[in-house]
């Protein structure tokens, strides 16, 4: 059994909701135990327990929220003994806007990913806007090749997210858990 952890911030639900259907998508995949876990307190050694890591924060001022930025430089002592090396990592993010500055999000994460020696499994996802789906109900309808981003509305609570990203989220979540399980299948046999 492979051990995949969504690890999140969220302020106003909406990274926490598409935090879960991650998760959802990836407990598809037969032999993946998916965990969720808040960026907030999360202890660094509890990451030695997992295979592969989903990072997700809402993008704040172009970047990570200071919670998740505060868990990412927890692991510092951790880089320098290369402890996470050859884990799988992915990432998403939320903000408000279409474009809010989401891929200078992402690309800190993978950043963050690649400093600490792990594998970076990207968004697989075609925009289904292009075959006919309507825009709000279409995966991958921002478009975003590097991690999964998702658009909230300037609600309060996490209802404002459309059907086209919390599709995106499953089927990312799916990939993801694929990535873990094939990788691990390609150990097997080399």
């Amino acid at each position: 059994m492979k051990k995949l952890a969504v690890i999140y911030h969220s302020v106003n639900g909406h990274t926490e909701q598409i935090a879960g259907h991650i998760a959802s998508g990836a407990r598809e995949t037969s032999d993946v135990d998916v965990t969720l876990l808040k960026a907030e307190g999360l202890v660094p050694q509890d990451l030695l327990a997992y295979d592969a890591f989903v990072f997700g924060s809402p993008t704040y001022l172009g970047g990570v929220s200071g919670v998740f930025k505060s868990f990412m430089d927890s692991t510092g002592g951790m880089w320098k003994r290369q402890q996470l090396k050859g884990k799988l990592a992915a990432g998403f993010t939320v903000s408000a806007l279409p474009s809010g500055d989401k891929q200078s999000t992402l690309l800190s994460m993978f950043v963050f990913a690649m400093q600490h020696g792990m594998v970076w499994v990207g968004n697989a996802i075609l925009p289904e806007q292009h075959s006919g789906v309507p825009y709000e109900e279409a995966a991958n309808r921002l478009g975003s090749w590097s991690g999964l981003m998702a658009q909230a509305g300037h609600t309060l609570n996490g209802d404002t997210l459309v059907p086209g990203d919390i599709k995106t989220a499953i089927m990312f979540g799916a990939n993801i858990a694929e990535a873990l399980m094939r990788m691990t299948s390609q150990e097997v046999t080399q």
